[in-house]
């Protein structure tokens, strides 16, 4: 059981090292393996635009750099007061390693006031091996 509350909390603390000079847009997320590991992760922007990498992404990243590849769920926080889903590219990513009924996506405006969604709601009829 995924304790969401902790996992939010997790996703606020990665957003403090956000690089944003530009966009000044922080971002956090919380990515919890199914190993009990959870791996943080914070949004980096590139004066290039193109390299920038959401804090989804890096979460994901860093969990498969330490050759971790299941996930039970992640929590994702902004500093607007609005839930933030994330981008295409990210739930690609998550569409890659998650199975889509089980995995669990968390926006959180703050530790008591978030929503839960299955990788399925947010990215219905996605691309996967399966369609290779």
């Amino acid at each position: 059981m995924i304790q969401y509350e902790q996992l939010i909390r997790e996703a606020i603390a990665a957003k403090e090292f956000a690089y944003v000079p530009y966009s000044n847009f922080r971002v956090g997320a919380a990515l919890l393996a199914k190993n009990g590991n959870v791996y943080k992760g914070c949004n980096i922007e590139n004066a290039s635009y193109t390299p920038t990498n959401c804090a989804e992404r890096t979460a994901f990243f860093s969990a498969i750099a330490e050759g971790v590849t299941e996930f039970s769920g992640i929590a994702i926080v902004g500093d607007r007061d609005q839930y933030l889903a994330p981008c295409g590219v990210c739930r690609q990513v998550m569409a890659e390693f998650c199975d889509a009924k089980e995995f669990q996506i968390i926006l959180a405006k703050s530790e008591t006031d978030y929503k839960v969604l299955s990788l399925e709601e947010v990215f219905p009829y996605s691309f996967t091996k399966e369609n290779l």
